[in-house]
C-alpha cells in the first residue's frame, strides 16, 4: 500500500494518535472488564488482558513519543536547527529513552529475555562482553542482520542505543511510516525507508536506485555509527523464498540457487545493499547479526498463540575486519551468502524450538 504524502501523515496522522489515545484510556477499566469477563472463554494465560495492556501502552508510548517530538520541534526554531548535530543528539538519546521504556514494559508483560552474546564462551557473562567488545565505538561499522520474528529490528536497535552506545543509521522497510511516532523520529535520524526490489544491479525496478539512497546513507560513517540492513530483505516464508530462489536462478547464479534451497532459517540475502554500504564506507568493519527466539512467530496468528511469549532471545555477533572483505560485487554476493549460511548453521545448532 502506498504510502502517504508526508504533511498528510503529519498534520492528519499524529492528531487522530492522540485523540485516540485518550479514547481509548478513557474506556481504559471497560475494556480491562470485558477482557477479564472473556479470559475464561480464551486458552492461554491471561491473553486478552495482556493484549488489552500491551495496546494501551503502545498507543501511550506512541502518544508521548509524538509529544516529546513535537516540542523538540519548537525547541529548534520550529524546525530551523533540527537537521543540526545538537538536535541530532538529541533525538537519539530520546530513541534509546523510548526504547528503554517500551522494552521495559513489553518484557515484563511478555516474559522476554535478552541474551547478547559475542562467543561461544559457556560462561554468559563473558559472552555478552564480547557482544560489548564487537559492537564497541572505535570505528564505523556495517551491521548485517538477519530478519526473522516481530521486533527484531526494535531489538537491535535498542541493543545498539541502550548497550553499546552505537548511533545506527537504519535501512527500513517503508511501512513503518504508518505509525507517527516511528515515522517522525526516524525521518530526522539517519534514515532510509525503502521498498525492497530485486537481487541484482538492474535499472528497471528501482534495485540501483535504492542501491544509491543506501550508499549515501553508508557515507561519512564516523566511529561511534553502525549503518544497520537486513539483506534478505523481509521475513521468512515459503513463498519469497520460492520467489528469491527463482530470482537467483534466472539471473545466473544457479549454484546460489542450489545453496539456498538448503537453507532452512534465513532467506538468500540480497547482496546489492550490503555492496553499496561497503563501497560508500570503505574503513567500515562488518558486523552480522544472528538470533533465535522469535523464529517461528511469523504471523498475527503465531503471536496470539504463543502469549505470554516466556522466550529467551538470544542475538550474536560476529566481526569482520574491513582488511578481510572481499573487493567487488561478485566476491562479495559470494561472501555475504556465506555468512548467511553460517548464520542459518548457528540457528539450527541453538534454536530451542528445535533442541
Amino acid at each position: 500500500m502506498r504510502i502517504p504524502p508526508r504533511w498528510l501523515r503529519r498534520v492528519v496522522f499524529a492528531p487522530l494518535l492522540v485523540v485516540a489515545t485518550a479514547f481509548v484510556i478513557g474506556l481504559e477499566p471497560l475494556w480491562l472488564i470485558v477482557a477479564l469477563a472473556l479470559t475464561s472463554l480464551v486458552p492461554g494465560r491471561f491473553r486478552l488482558p495482556r493484549v488489552v495492556l500491551l495496546a494501551t501502552v503502545y498507543l501511550l508510548w506512541d502518544t508521548a513519543l509524538v509529544v516529546v517530538l513535537f516540542v523538540l520541534w519548537i525547541a529548534s526554531g520550529f524546525g530551523w536547527k533540527l537537521r543540526s548535530p545538537a538536535f541530532l543528539r538529541a533525538h537519539y538519546r530520546v530513541g534509546a529513552w523510548a526504547l528503554r521504556a517500551l522494552f521495559w514494559v513489553f518484557g515484563g508483560v511478555l516474559r522476554l529475555d535478552i541474551v547478547t552474546t559475542g562467543s561461544d564462551d559457556p560462561d554468559a557473562a563473558a559472552a555478552h562482553a564480547d557482544f560489548q567488545a564487537l559492537l564497541s565505538p572505535g570505528a564505523p561499522l556495517v551491521l548485517a542482520a538477519r530478519h526473522g520474528g516481530p521486533g527484531d529490528s526494535f531489538i537491535l536497535v535498542h541493543t545498539l542505543l541502550n548497550a553499546v552506545d552505537r548511533e545506527p543509521r537504519i535501512v527500513l522497510k517503508d511501512t513503518l511510516q504508518w505509525d507517527p511516532g516511528i515515522d517522525i523520529l526516524l525521518n530526522r535520524l539517519p534514515t532510509r525507508f525503502i521498498t525492497p526490489s530485486g537481487f541484482g544491479a538492474k535499472r528497471a525496478g528501482g534495485g540501483v536506485g535504492v542501491e544509491e539512497r543506501i550508499a549515501d546513507l553508508a557515507t561519512g560513517l564516523d566511529d561511534d555509527d553502525a549503518l544497520v540492513i537486513f539483506p534478505e530483505g523481509g521475513q521468512v516464508s515459503a513463498k519469497r523464498r520460492r520467489s528469491r530462489i527463482e530470482r537467483l536462478r534466472t539471473s545466473g547464479r544457479i549454484e546460489l540457487a542450489q545453496r539456498a534451497r538448503a537453507l532452512r532459517h534465513v532467506m538468500p540475502p540480497q547482496p546489492g545493499g550490503v555492496h553499496a554500504a561497503l563501497d560508500a564506507a570503505p574503513d567500515a568493519d562488518m558486523v552480522f547479526i544472528g538470533h533465535t527466539g522469535l523464529d517461528r512467530l511469523l504471523t498475527l496468528g503465531d503471536i496470539w498463540r504463543e502469549l505470554p511469549m516466556d522466550k529467551r532471545i538470544t542475538m550474536h555477533a560476529w566481526r569482520v575486519p574491513h582488511a578481510e572483505i572481499p573487493q567487488g560485487r561478485d566476491a562479495q554476493a559470494e561472501w555475504l551468502f556465506a555468512w548467511f549460511e553460517r548464520i542459518d548453521a548457528w540457528i539450527e545448532e541453538h534454536n530451542p524450538l528445535d533442541a
